[in-house]
């Protein structure tokens, strides 16, 4: 029998660089969306405590003035707010998808994390690379970063922004047969001049996820509040590069149709569609990307999903190990 559930994705500004504000006002959106019968709700990237949209707008030396309030509000894995956030989905009895920055010690990361409806962390990754300016602020993820999780929703997957401009990421995603996927954006606020960076082009890209790996595609979007404005614009240059509003948030089916009426782009809410994993069998009777529809033969993807990590730590048992071997020698070979 086919799985079904209903889906909501949220349009909203975050309480900028302020993690506890986010999470208060998170909650709130998470009991609403509980509230109206949804089984999973999905916040866009960064939401947790705003995507740093000074980036785009001023110098990096400039930048620095932000940096240290954003830094101390990003999420920390197994603080006191990530604790709240996972008590919220269990307490709604709702599967919850968020992207933060994530605070690693001294690092900064563009995260997403997936908890069930019990509060449980099924998931955390990190954005396998982080996009232009935002390298100014974050660090890489790895291939430990690109998983799909087998839940009762079905097999969910995640990615943010431009991850889904990257056809090899995207089909490591599809090899793993994920079913509904959850497609973060931060907002649609910025250079108005560059189309790539608009709304048509990225949600054209959330859509042709679904229509290339045959899944429902959550895609959540911020928006830029007045107050966010305020602190962000300071010159008539930065308000020729930024915007209030840009919130696009969708849900598509897995024939690439929206399955939404969206918001006005300022607006904010909560959107939701009935979700039928049946539909699924269907759209991939048509093509199936790393099924019936590939060609190993002529291309293929090489796939490293190694956990990277800066320092190994030798134990004792790894030392004494090391001195046991004997490395031949001109001196110690017999002849």
């Amino acid at each position: 029998m086919s799985i079904k559930f209903k889906a909501s994705v949220v349009q909203a500004a975050p309480v900028f660089m302020d993690l506890d504000g986010c999470v208060d006002k998170a909650i709130g959106l998470i009991e609403r969306a509980s509230q109206e019968g949804a089984d999973i709700v999905a916040f866009g990237e960064c939401w947790f405590p705003g995507y740093p949209w000074w980036i785009w707008l001023s110098p990096t030396a400039h930048n620095v003035q932000y940096f240290q309030q954003y830094h101390e509000n990003s999420l920390v894995v197994d603080g006191p707010q990530f604790k709240r956030l996972g008590q919220a989905a269990k307490d709604n009895n709702i599967f919850l998808s968020f992207g933060a920055s994530e605070r690693d010690h001294g690092s900064l990361y563009i995260a997403q994390f997936l908890f069930d409806n019990e509060g449980n962390l099924l998931k955390g990754r990190r954005k396998l690379k982080p996009t232009h300016m935002e390298r100014t602020v974050y660090g890489d993820g790895d291939g430990s970063d690109f998983d799909v999780v087998d839940t009762e929703l079905g097999r969910i997957g995640q990615l943010a922004c431009w991850e889904h401009l990257q056809p090899l990421s995207k089909y490591a995603m599809f090899s793993m047969h994920e079913q509904v996927h959850i497609a973060a954006w931060p907002s649609f606020s910025t250079y108005p001049q560059a189309y790539a960076l608009g709304a048509t082009a990225n949600n054209a890209a959330s859509q042709v996820y679904a229509l290339e790996g045959q899944c429902y595609v959550l895609a959540p979007c911020g928006v830029l509040s007045q107050e966010m404005y305020d602190v962000l614009v300071t010159t008539e240059e930065q308000a020729e590069l930024i915007g209030v509003g840009g919130g696009f948030a969708q849900i598509y089916g897995p024939d690439g149709s929206p399955l939404c009426e969206p918001l006005p782009e300022n607006e904010e809410g909560l959107l939701f569609a009935e979700i039928d994993l049946g539909a699924i069998t269907i759209a991939k009777s048509f093509a199936d990307p790393v099924g019936h529809y590939s060609r190993p033969d002529v291309t293929r993807l090489l796939f490293n999903k190694t956990r990277q990590l800066p320092v190994d730590v030798l134990s004792p048992t790894d030392l004494a190990s090391q001195e046991d071997v004997v490395i031949e020698t001109d001196d110690n070979v017999e002849k």
